[in-house]
């Protein structure tokens, strides 16, 4: 592959077609229509009358609100209801035509006692099918679930408390202390690459696999709607192969390490909106499994709205990857602002030779972008290079569209990192783009057919030039054509 550097100006493209996008964006307004939504009977259950006690963490409210749910299940469905006031609980499990219903005044408080997530229960963890520690809230094979209100779910997750199971000394970890690194998640990684019988993959408290928040695993029309969740063990909202998806009106705060905001993995039929996202990782992403594993369900993600966001902290504003083997389709992305010294990207896709599929027709308009602090669109075919694993599983990303997408401050505009041996990413659009305060450019690499229009990347110090290193540019694939007011290069 020839490598080299150019330096020129971005401005204006004038080869290449109009396209107002109206037939993609027509896409969305038809998969919004086709998701299911929840419907419940009146009939509401108080956790108080089945004896759960307010305010006193001394008391474990487990079993009022265990037997709540079942009541309410097995009458037909129906609401239970958390009223005022703090509640300390061990894990909860919904079941079908139940909507938990957190008060605007009341927090249901997780309680801190490990053995209480004990005995395992079947979830998928990083895109790893296993028998882990119990999410602190869970269903499976259940459907029309909800968890509403206005009130908190607090994990109550810190330094001391989960966290440090990481492994990072930033997050409280010290030696002698046990972690995922040294304990379940190499065992588990070596269990996918074997094919290990899921069924002996097992993990307690020793492997340190931390839970998730929010763990709906094969279920079907679900809503989480105005709650504020924060301090999660693990992955805040992590649906698997859950269809019929809506999170609405949601915030989510939680600054330990792996705090993804919310994960759909192998989910089709998915609307996010209205939500504000302030993590220690990933704000969204995007799954659809790891490696063999994902390649054995071979379930792709597929047909998902987000908009109306805000997104502060976080690795990614909207991510795909890096788990995503099953493949993705249709992501549309609208009407969001991203602004953080510590958001690290904006639109992020990253995967490997590890993980293959297809990701393809990712659609992104009117994002407003404060400070991020690396690139506004991101694609890296080569994340995670020391992975151990069975490579030869190319993976190829196509018909990525950004318009009107605006940043004040980032390192680069477009990062791109193709494969060395073959090019995989390709149909690369953005149009009517303005990206201010770019310290190093543009970086682009094993790409074909990346095309701007009316795009304009400026430098800090009132410069237009904009750079492009180690691009593979091929004649009539890649266009950057045009200048800045000043009318010559720099």
């Amino acid at each position: 592959m020839t490598r080299f550097s150019l330096y020129f100006f971005i401005s204006l493209v004038t080869a290449l077609p109009s396209c107002t996008g109206g037939d993609r964006w027509k896409m969305a307004a038809e998969i919004e229509q086709s998701i299911k939504t929840t419907s419940f009977p009146a009939d509401t259950f108080n956790i108080a009358d089945f004896g759960a006690v307010a305010d006193d963490t001394s008391f474990l409210n487990t079993k009022a609100i265990e037997a709540a749910i079942q009541k309410c299940n097995g009458n037909g469905g129906g609401v239970v209801y958390v009223p005022s006031g703090s509640w300390t609980t061990g894990p909860v499990t919904l079941l079908s035509n139940v909507n938990l219903h957190i008060s605007e005044k009341a927090t249901l408080l997780f309680s801190t006692d490990y053995d209480l997530y004990l005995p395992p229960v079947l979830t998928r963890w990083e895109g790893m099918d296993c028998y882990n520690i119990h999410p602190l809230v869970y269903a499976i094979d259940a459907s029309n679930i909800a968890l509403t209100g206005k009130g908190t779910i607090d994990g109550q997750a810190s330094n001391e408390v989960w966290w440090w199971m990481n492994g990072n000394p930033d997050y409280g970890w010290r030696e002698g202390m046990n972690s995922q690194k040294i304990s379940g998640r190499l065992q588990l990684l070596g269990h996918e690459q074997n094919q290990t019988p899921v069924e002996e993959r097992r993990f307690g408290l020793e492997g340190a696999l931390r839970p998730q928040l929010v763990n709906f695993n094969n279920c079907n029309t679900v809503l989480i709607e105005d709650l504020t969740l924060k301090n999660s063990p693990f992955w805040v909202i992590h649906p698997v192969r859950t269809d019929n998806f809506i999170l609405r009106g949601v915030t989510i705060i939680s600054a330990g390490p792996n705090s993804d905001g919310c994960d759909p993995e192998s989910c089709n039929g998915v609307l996010i909106e209205n939500c504000f996202f302030d993590t220690g990782d990933d704000c969204i992403a995007i799954k659809s499994g790891r490696n063999n594993d994902g390649r054995r369900w071979s379930i792709p993600s597929q047909n998902i709205i987000v908009r109306n966001c805000r997104m502060a902290d976080g690795h990614g504003g909207v991510v795909i990857g890096s788990e995503i083997s099953g493949g993705f389709s249709n992501l549309f992305v609208e009407d969001c602002e991203m602004d953080s010294p510590e958001l690290l990207r904006v639109i992020r896709i990253k995967t490997s030779d590890c993980r293959g599929g297809v990701i393809e027709n990712v659609n992104v308009r009117n994002v407003k972008v404060g400070k991020c602090s690396e690139a506004v669109l991101k694609i890296n075919l080569m994340y995670e290079p020391r992975e151990e694993c069975k490579r030869g599983f190319p993976p190829f990303v196509r018909n990525v569209t950004l318009e009107n997408v605006t940043s004040q401050e980032s390192q680069y505009g477009i990062y791109i990192i193709g494969l060395d041996e073959s090019v995989n990413v390709s149909d690369i659009t953005l149009r009517n783009c303005s990206f201010n305060g770019v310290q190093q450019g543009t970086s682009i690499t094993g790409a074909e057919r990346v095309k701007v229009n009316k795009v304009f990347i400026t430098g800090q110090v009132r410069k237009c030039a904009a750079r492009v290193e180690h691009a593979q540019i091929r004649q009539g694939l890649l266009y950057f054509e045009g200048a800045c007011a000043e009318g010559h290069l720099a």
